[in-house]
């Protein structure tokens, strides 16, 4: 029996350059082939935190922006974020959202993977709080109520450091990153924030 092709994209929803890879991955998405299954998995960038983030983190974020709004067309911030929020280096709870929202509804999973970022990158609103967590679960439509409980969950947390082990077992430990899997077999696929062709043939020559 033929194995069905899966291409695990390894992200963090708080990860600016998985916010500048959106558009190459949405377009990747749209030509893959039909028999291919996309598996999304969070890496976990910055574990739980409360206490405001380092200066020198905050410049490397903020450098981190710079860059990609230099390089790559189209993509842009919304650089009050800095001024407005006090900035937390914790990505898990932003992740555990994620989860929750594919809990509820399947195709919810990336629904909150965009409402985080444009949260975030275009309204300057800060996803290492619970309340911006759950305005991004309003606003895509899940029942707030089980979504807050299953943020808090045991069952939430073990899938979180489960899909984390899985991503770092498969040399995912930078994000956004993409791994094929066929065959028992996981090819790495170099990312291309600029043309999602040079993934397509690198997957199309992988899945021989």
């Amino acid at each position: 029996m033929k194995s069905i092709p899966r291409l695990f994209y390894i992200h963090d929803p708080m990860c600016s350059w998985c916010y500048a890879f959106s558009q190459s991955w949405s377009a990747l998405q749209q030509d893959l082939p039909r028999d291919m299954e996309i598996v999304y998995l969070v890496g976990g960038l910055a574990p739980d935190a409360t206490e405001p983030m380092p200066l020198a983190t905050q410049a490397m974020v903020q450098q981190a922006w710079q860059r990609i709004e230099q390089t790559l067309p189209g993509i842009h911030f919304n650089w009050d974020f800095w001024s407005r929020n006090t900035p937390i280096r914790s990505t898990y709870p932003a992740c555990r959202s994620v989860l929750a929202a594919k809990k509820q509804r399947v195709e919810a999973e990336p629904e909150m993977i965009r409402a985080i970022q444009t949260a975030y990158y275009q309204h300057a609103k800060n996803p290492s709080l619970p309340e911006t967590l759950q305005g991004c679960a309003r606003e895509i439509g899940l029942n707030e109520a089980i979504f807050i409980e299953d943020l808090k969950s045991p069952a939430i947390e073990s899938e979180l450091q489960h899909q984390i082990q899985l991503a770092r077992s498969m040399d995912g430990y930078s994000y956004p990153s993409l791994r094929l899997v066929h065959n028992n077999t996981v090819y790495p696929i170099a990312i291309d924030y600029l043309d999602h062709r040079t993934m397509l043939g690198e997957i199309k020559q992988s899945n021989l």
